[in-house]
């Protein structure tokens, strides 16, 4: 497995690099974002780790351009930044997942396999979810309701997914960010809470049935009512 760490703090990308090769990784090292971008375009990465705060690009624009060259790349951002709006800014890029600094080795590897697992086992069974009145296309990624398209951004579109594929379940803050984003859910920040009004407003403004319902104290079930 090939991994990319595009770090500009050369003793943190030194740890990683060390701390990856250690359990058998392949890694390549970018300390600014130009460099990062022109190694993953010359060069088959299974994973990139990528820092915000980057020279010459940073690291949510260097996210999005590679999201756009390569969907299926996994992307975990690394940064000192921790808010709920940074978080929501980073998976509105195209991050996969987002690990806050100071972090530990075996955190980052967790992540690592989790995602890689996810993106290698990845099978198609059927290209249409739908439910009520809302469709989506797996292959072509359009999601329409009543007909009508909605854009979404990529992880708007795979928290619909799973609400899709689990409908009229209540699902729980800590499964959603175990399923959808991969990471352990962290009561310190609502993203979730925040992807749900995203989602609420773009499946639900227009139309008198409302689809994504609160269950106080437990979570969120998709629900025609």
């Amino acid at each position: 497995m090939k991994i990319l760490i595009i770090e500009d703090d050369s003793r943190v990308a030194e740890l990683i690099q060390r701390g990856l090769e250690e359990q058998g990784f392949e890694t390549t090292l970018a300390y600014d974002g130009l460099s990062g971008k022109k190694l993953a375009g010359q060069n088959n990465y299974d994973l990139v780790i990528t820092d915000i705060i980057l020279p010459k690009m940073d690291g949510i624009d260097l996210c999005k351009e590679l999201k756009q060259n390569q969907p299926d790349l996994p992307i975990i951002m690394l940064t000192a930044l921790g808010t709920t709006d940074d978080k929501v800014e980073g998976f509105d890029a195209g991050a996969d997942d987002y690990l806050v600094k100071p972090f530990e080795m075996r955190e980052l590897l967790a992540r690592i396999r989790a995602l890689l697992k996810r993106f290698n086992n990845t099978v198609a069974t059927g290209n249409i979810l739908a439910y009520a009145d809302i469709e989506m296309n797996l292959h072509t990624k359009i999601v329409k309701r009543g007909g009508r398209e909605i854009h979404l951004t990529p992880k708007e579109f795979n928290f619909l997914k799973y609400l899709l594929q689990n409908p009229e379940r209540v699902l729980s803050r800590v499964e959603i960010a175990e399923k959808v984003w991969d990471t352990h859910f962290d009561t310190g920040t609502n993203f979730i809470d925040v992807y749900v009004n995203y989602l609420r407003k773009k499946i639900e403004t227009g139309f008198d049935q409302k689809l994504i319902h609160t269950k106080s104290g437990m979570g969120f079930i998709l629900k025609a009512e």
